[in-house]
């Protein structure tokens, strides 16, 4: 399965999450589904920026590794390179505690 159509699966799946929610909601159960529905925000937020963080971070483990063994000097910059993929998923946290409010 391919990237594009496992991103256009993963985008059916949350719209039709998000789309028989709440329509029929009474005022009491609006609270729990607005509670649930930042839950679900937070895990799809998290969920994809760990997701695109761990395919970067395997394209770039590749290349760093070839890059290292035919030049073993330029070590140090790879480990930069490898500290900006993973702070995608670092911003993805962020996100999820901006979501929950906390």
């Amino acid at each position: 399965m391919s990237y594009r159509s496992l991103a256009l699966v993963m985008g059916a799946v949350t719209a039709m999450v998000l789309a028989g929610g709440s329509a029929f909601a009474q005022e009491e159960q609006a609270a729990r589904t607005v509670v649930g529905e930042q839950m679900l925000g937070a895990a799809i937020a998290f969920g994809l920026a760990a997701l695109g963080a761990g395919l970067g971070l395997g394209y770039v483990g590749a290349a760093a590794l070839a890059a290292i063994s035919e030049n073993p000097k330029i070590q140090s910059r790879v480990f930069i390179f490898i500290g900006m993929v993973e702070s995608i998923a670092i911003y993805g946290l962020v996100v999820v505690f901006i979501i929950l409010g906390q």
